[in-house]
């Protein structure tokens, strides 16, 4: 990896947030995608847009994979790829909440080596680079120890609670929380505030790279919901549910979901 594309996403993110703090101001124009995939706004593109410019300008080899930019096969050819959700969140935005977020990673031959996940609204910016630790503000953080599975908080949504999903149907005693950005819930764990996050379906790849390397370069192992590795720059842009704690909850955890 390049050792400046980590500092080329932290200007790219804190680029994006002053924009977006300004546009939340404004009309959001909002309008639902086909097929029931949620809702975008004036917001979602015109930071596509400044990310867009900003990072393949500065990467033109590099490829590109976001939420908001039609998908281009070009990008598997690609040795670096950038993976981009420029508002990760948009319901929250949408109802003036401040937890949404800008989620921007690089993936080399499929594993993330740079990381930014920023809330501009919080001027909350967690960082990462492969082998440099994780950081917020700055600061190194390092993902929590706790080992014993019941009790622990988790990050997730209601229905990961039901235990169809849990191994003869024993769902442990979790204290659940929620943050409607996936890469906020993957910060938070990284920070130690949660002890786990976990997600049972099919996620995009742009909620889930930048998260991924930070979790790791602050200590905690991430899995796909089977405990398998998370692979980046696939031909559909999704991991197979996620799963992320210290290592020892994360075995705990993985080894209590039903297969």
């Amino acid at each position: 990896m390049p050792a400046h594309d980590l500092d080329l996403l932290i200007d790219a993110a804190r680029e994006a947030g002053a924009l977006a703090r300004d546009l939340v101001t404004r009309p959001l124009d909002t309008v639902e995608k086909p097929g029931g995939a949620g809702p975008v706004t004036a917001v979602d593109l015109a930071v596509d847009a400044c990310l867009a410019a900003r990072l393949r300008g500065a990467r033109p080899q590099y490829g590109w994979l976001s939420e908001e930019t039609e998908d281009d096969a070009a990008r598997l050819a690609a040795e670096r790829v950038f993976i981009v959700d420029p508002i990760d969140g948009t319901r929250s935005l949408i109802e003036g909440s401040g937890l949404w977020a800008h989620a921007l990673a690089v993936a080399e031959r499929g594993v993330v080596t740079a990381a930014v996940i920023f809330l501009p609204m919080r001027d909350k910016l967690y960082a990462a680079a492969a082998g440099q630790g994780a950081t917020l503000n700055g600061v190194p953080i390092r993902a929590g120890a706790r080992h014993a599975l019941p009790g622990a908080t988790l990050l997730a949504a209601s229905p990961a609670l039901d235990p169809a999903h849990w191994r003869d149907g024993r769902v442990p005693t979790l204290r659940r929380g929620f943050r409607p950005s996936l890469a906020y819930r993957l910060a938070l764990v990284a920070e130690g505030r949660y002890d786990a996050m976990l997600t049972l379906r099919p996620t995009w790849e742009w909620d889930a790279a930048a998260g991924d390397l930070i979790l790791r370069e602050a200590g905690a192992a991430t899995s796909d919901r089977r405990g398998g590795a998370l692979v980046f720059n696939n031909p559909v842009p999704q991991v197979a549910g996620i799963a992320a704690a210290n290592r020892a909850l994360h075995a705990g955890l993985i080894a209590a979901l039903a297969r």
